[in-house]
């Protein structure tokens, strides 16, 4: 199976770190999954706005199209997810990612911002009829030393819980049917 890890900002460290934990974390549970960390920083991105798309999103809508399951990761900058992660998933038909697993990490300079996972993240997922673990990461700056290494060991543990559930349900969507009956 092959996991698409997204760093879906353009700024900063700290969800590429998180990425990498969670990636180590997935292949101790199981070497077989072929994981990838897309990183936005590296792309060149573009409004979507009916223009012909670039290379770089040609690029990034076709690993999502041919990821079979997702973490996705986002800062919370003013009480929301970054325009170009929520612009990305525009351009992703909503049948891309029916029924594949999707686990979620996020980091906030506040505790409360977590709640954007909740009021934002899920229910964009949930469009996408996505597969969406019950158990989402959420950390705090606190979280981090200054070269972004992970320092909170309850951090770690949730994320090696995150990564364990998302194994699992990536072994339960094998046997279900990606294909659609319904024209939504």
């Amino acid at each position: 199976m092959k996991i698409l890890l997204v760093d879906g900002t353009v700024f900063g460290r700290k969800t590429g770190a998180i990425l990498q934990q969670v990636e180590k974390y997935i292949a101790d549970i199981n070497p077989s999954l072929d994981l990838e960390i897309l990183y936005f920083a590296d792309l060149k991105h573009q409004i979507l706005d009916g223009s012909p798309l670039n290379d770089d999103m040609k690029m990034m809508i076709r690993k999502f199209e041919e990821a079979d399951g997702y973490i996705i990761a986002s800062p919370i900058f003013q009480a929301s997810i970054p325009g170009v992660l929520k612009n990305a998933f525009d351009m992703i038909s909503p049948k891309a990612m029916r029924y594949k697993p999707v686990s979620i990490v996020a980091n906030g300079g506040t505790y409360q911002h977590h709640l954007v996972v909740e009021n934002q993240l899920k229910p964009i997922l949930d469009y996408f009829r996505c597969l969406v673990t019950p158990n989402y990461v959420y950390t705090h700056t606190s979280h981090f030393d200054d070269s972004n290494n992970i320092v909170d060991g309850d951090v770690h543990d949730r994320l090696r819980e995150l990564a364990r559930v998302f194994v699992q349900y990536c072994e339960m969507s094998k046997s279900l049917s990606k294909e659609t009956i319904d024209t939504h």
